[in-house]
């Protein structure tokens, strides 16, 4: 098995941690967005989790979350589930929270712990495929891995 960069092995000395068996594999090609991905790996870009960070507007507090990469996130409706708005951090704040860049945000590994939310169109999936540190490291899971290694509350995000 090839050497991993030093943020895809970090997704993958967690997820051996928590004693999961998913494989990080890094890429030739980017899979910094959703589409990206999908064709790299040859799924659908449905399959893809983006993982998306936002900060609650008064407490500033970090939020994941874990959307199929086909769905749009209505901001407005986490107002029920955080009891606040939510506004889009610079990339800055996102790896201070999370220690990855924009692209290659993982659902695990983070710098801190993140409040998570987990698209329920993912649960309908047998297959689904994550960022593992970097845009070019994806790792491939189920939807029960999913929220075995988060904690996430599974939520419409649409």
């Amino acid at each position: 098995m090839p050497l991993l960069s030093p943020s895809a092995q970090k997704v993958q000395d967690t997820l051996t941690g928590l004693g999961l068996t998913n494989q990080v594999i890094e890429l030739p090609q980017t899979t910094r967005s959703a589409a990206e991905a999908a064709q790299a790996i040859g799924c659908t870009v449905e399959q893809i989790v983006k993982s998306l960070v936002f900060r609650t507007k008064h407490s500033k507090k970090p939020i994941l979350v874990l959307a199929s990469g086909t769905n749009r996130v209505n901001e407005k409706k986490f107002i029920e589930h955080c009891s606040e708005p939510l506004e889009r951090p610079d990339a800055e704040y996102v790896r201070a929270q999370t220690g990855f860049v924009i692209g290659g945000v993982a659902p695990v590994g983070h710098a801190v712990p993140l409040e998570t939310y987990i698209d329920e169109d993912l649960m309908k999936l047998q297959e689904i495929w994550a960022a593992a540190g970097n845009p070019f490291a994806v790792f491939k899971l189920t939807p029960a891995d999913l929220l075995t290694m988060t904690g996430g509350k599974v939520v419409s995000v649409k």
